[in-house]
């Protein structure tokens, strides 16, 4: 198995950003996590990988052992920063896979650095048309929230991870996690503190909740604003991963990703799979990215 080595970059912008290399041939794939990760919870894909990829995974500002600087304030500033860190590192001609949040980062950073992407794989992801934050009134009726402030003060979701963040309450996390996203399988235990450990250095929680809740490059309102149909700037191939017993990416958010990407987009559904193809069926993972990076 190839080494995989942990290191640091300095962007021009005055972050540093940590990320993952593996060695590899002159396929290059450059892995983006989620919301509550880094490139922390890529292992096992960058173990498991053919080695004729090289592999980059990223912690993205505010997460894993990245700075945190300046707080961000859309997909689009996550996205900005990938084209740093490719260009700091001389990486040109890539693929790129994005992991729920990662997938908005993705597909933003297409959008805006189109001659540079071979091939989009998007996991479990966010929607064309955003991820909305939804809270629950005095009522028990859902309440989307549009506002930063408003989710700042939410009592439902945000404001139990950031105690739990605060408090270092890895078994509130566990739980959590055991609830929504490892509902299929679940990590060994070695594994497993090391996730939640990572999780602990997120630094910018609520800023990602808002930022995923405004991002709509459709071409539709997603009910807060109007879409900038930067989608249809998207001509890569590009492979939609969904497991059919995803608890966070619902069906309807992912055929939104089909439909408005049209024609450049396939959609793969992951048999027996949640929110973390990556725990729940690894194999079917990397042999159906692998297959179409071949294609």
């Amino acid at each position: 198995m190839r080494e995989i080595n942990l290191k640091t970059v300095k962007l021009a912008n005055g972050e540093t950003l940590g990320y993952r290399e593996r060695d590899g041939g002159e396929d290059v794939l450059l892995l983006i996590h989620g919301n509550m990760t880094s490139s922390k919870h890529w292992d096992l894909v960058l173990e498991a990988l053919p080695e004729n990829i090289k592999v980059y995974a990223v912690d993205l500002r505010g997460f894993g052992i990245s700075t945190y600087n300046k707080p961000i304030e859309t997909i689009k500033d996550f996205s900005d920063d990938v084209q740093q860190f490719v260009d700091a590192l001389g990486i040109e001609d890539f693929s790129l896979s994005g992991w729920s949040t990662g997938g908005a980062v993705a597909m933003q950073y297409t959008v805006d650095y189109p001659k540079a992407v071979n091939k989009i794989i998007l996991l479990a992801s966010a929607s064309t048309r955003g991820y909305p934050f939804y809270s629950v009134n005095a009522f028990g009726q859902q309440v989307r929230l549009t506002k930063k402030e408003e989710i700042l003060k939410d009592i439902t979701k945000t404001i139990p991870v950031l105690h739990a963040y605060q408090n270092r309450d890895k078994l509130f996390l566990r739980n959590m996690w055991d609830l929504v996203i490892y509902n299929n399988n679940k990590p060994d235990s070695v594994r497993y503190d090391d996730y939640l450990e990572d999780m602990l250095t997120q630094r910018n929680l609520v800023d990602v909740y808002q930022a995923l809740n405004l991002f709509n490059i459709s071409g539709n309102h997603n009910g807060i604003n109007e879409g900038t149909n930067q989608v249809k700037s998207i001509k890569v191939p590009t492979l939609v991963l969904w497991g059919e017993k995803d608890l966070v990416v619902t069906e309807k958010m992912t055929k939104e990703i089909i439909k408005d990407l049209g024609e450049n987009a396939k959609l793969m559904v992951l048999r027996n799979c949640g929110h973390s193809p990556l725990i729940d069926d690894l194999d079917q993972l990397v042999n159906e990215m692998v297959t179409f990076l071949n294609e």
